[in-house]
């Protein structure tokens, strides 16, 4: 298993294939933010994250342009990942609470963290055909992962994990469980699927999502990743 994700992250680091995100994601990591000119940016797709034998998946949105997209590691090195690991320290799940850089000691428990997209995109809106060029790389960490459940943070989290299942054989009822803080789905013969707002600064900074409110969507994820599969 660890050395199946070991491809796939070797896969995503290498992987060109839109145009746009390549454009952007390279030339953020050229002209940098001020506060980190003295960095060497990733400016490359960033792969998945944490435990390999995890039973529980966050999946996140993308990048952050001057947090992943720089540090090269998921949610590490801005306000996103602050708000992140420090709710998965106080749930037992990270080894501290804050993620700044690749190498700075952060482990994680029976979790790996991963994305709908893995560049950087322009204004955090990737394009449904980007998102679609990098779909078979969740569906390939899911597979090897074969995680009990799934916390998608944000509605186009919840709609790349819906589609992820569907693509492996889940049987997905239509109309489609909508995205919503708290939504909770429970699959026959899959991954239970658990929705939360995500925890970019726009909802973290506005009160639209709190630590509190993380921490309760966490721990039912947490809860049902120790379950089987329903049947």
């Amino acid at each position: 298993m660890r050395r199946e994700l070991t491809v796939i992250a070797e896969e995503i680091v290498r992987c060109r294939a839109c145009p746009r995100l390549v454009a952007w994601r390279e030339e953020v990591a050229r002209t940098k933010r001020r506060a980190y000119q003295d960095e060497v940016y990733w400016g490359k797709p960033v792969p998945g994250f944490g435990d390999a034998r995890a039973r529980l998946v966050v999946v996140g949105l993308a990048p952050g342009a001057h947090g992943a997209n720089r540090t090269g590691r998921m949610f590490t090195g801005d306000a996103s990942g602050d708000f992140l690991y420090a709710a998965l320290h106080r749930a037992g799940i990270a080894s501290q609470p804050a993620s700044a850089r690749c190498g700075d000691g952060l482990a994680l428990r029976g979790c790996f963290i991963t994305a709908a997209c893995r560049c950087a995109p322009p204004e955090n809106r990737p394009a449904p055909d980007e998102l679609e060029r990098c779909s078979p790389f969740l569906d390939r960490e899911l597979a090897a992962l074969r995680p009990r459940a799934v916390l998608a943070l944000g509605a186009i989290a919840w709609r790349a994990a819906l589609d992820a299942l569907d693509r492996a054989g889940v049987a997905i009822p239509r109309p489609r469980p909508p995205f919503a803080h708290g939504a909770e789905f429970a699959p026959a013969g899959g991954p239970a699927l658990v929705a939360s707002y995500h925890v970019s600064r726009q909802n973290t900074q506005t009160g639209r999502l709190t630590p509190a409110m993380f921490d309760a969507v966490l721990a039912l994820a947490v809860r049902l990743s120790s379950l089987p599969y329903a049947t």
